[in-house]
């Protein structure tokens, strides 16, 4: 079996066996094709690569890609799981990855805005636009909600009750969760379906709630240039998902029990979850050297 074709059996298992997410695959999709041009260049295939030819190949990512510690354990992660399959496959009988241990990776708190950060952010976009409007709807979204970015531009028309005031959102594994939105939000989503969405929609009948300016459903790149362009306007983090970090952390702080927050981020584990508990400590160490004097200032 050639490599192409053992790739694309790959990725057909990891959609209706595994039922991995969309991102996932196509992560793994890309380390894999890395991975056959390089096997290529040394005149070799994928069934026959050995465990020195993993080695030297990470080894080079790291050092002309300069590679962290995550996307490396990212990359060793494919090539296990693909020789997984390639020995379901009954192609070989042994992983020439498995021998290759994944470096360690410390603990990285996820960033957090205040809620101030936050408005200061959303009060950068111009709403004199409909991409504008369609934008701050967006944003206002996801912090109100803790979306991941994928979920929020894959919602639906009918995904949407504002009588309940609630999202269908379909989560990593196409996993269904029902997520409750604030009263910003919810005004914010009535001014764009009212305001910019049907200039947007140009009288094509996409059931995708939020549209591009050809009328067709937004990509997750061109939103994340866009919170980009606001976020660096006020010297903030300009990563989109650190809205969701700011939502999950704003609901411990106020109380919210661990699981809550679990079942809200549509997390599987709630090891996941509780790394929001880290940062609500820091937050409060924070507050503790600032505000308790010093013993020896006593």
């Amino acid at each position: 079996m050639n490599d192409t074709l053992l790739l694309k059996n790959y990725i057909r298992y990891l959609a209706a066996v595994r039922q991995q997410a969309k991102l996932t695959i196509e992560t793994y999709r890309t380390e894999l094709e890395m991975w056959f041009r390089w096997l290529e260049e040394k005149g070799l295939d994928a069934a026959a690569a050995e465990t020195e030819h993993v080695i030297a190949y990470i080894e080079l990512r790291v050092k002309e890609y300069a590679l962290s510690s995550r996307s490396t354990a990212k990359a060793l992660s494919a090539l296990k799981s693909f020789y997984r399959f390639v020995i379901d496959e009954g192609l070989r009988a042994d992983n020439p990855a498995s021998l290759v241990p994944s470096p360690k990776l410390g603990t990285r708190l996820p960033a957090v805005h205040t809620r101030e950060t936050v408005e200061n952010i959303l009060d950068q976009i111009d709403l004199s636009k409909p991409l504008g409007i369609r934008d701050r709807a967006l944003f206002e979204l996801v912090y109100s909600s803790g979306l991941r970015v994928s979920e929020a531009v894959t919602l639906d028309l009918d995904d949407v009750f504002f009588d309940e005031a609630v999202l269908r959102v379909r989560g990593k594994g196409n996993k269904e969760r029902l997520v409750p939105f604030g009263g910003e939000a919810e005004k914010r989503l009535k001014a764009y379906l009212q305001d910019a969405r049907p200039l947007l929609a140009k009288g094509k009948g996409t059931q995708a709630f939020f549209i591009g300016r050809n009328g067709r459903r937004l990509s997750r790149k061109g939103i994340w240039k866009n919170y980009k362009t606001a976020a660096c306007m006020t010297g903030a983090s300009s990563k989109l998902h650190t809205l969701r970090h700011s939502f999950a952390t704003e609901l411990l702080q106020g109380g919210a029990d661990l699981r809550s927050v679990q079942e809200l981020l549509g997390h599987a584990v709630l090891a996941t979850t509780q790394v929001y508990t880290h940062v609500d400590v820091a937050h409060l160490k924070k507050a503790h050297e600032m505000f308790l004097p010093k013993l020896e200032e006593l």
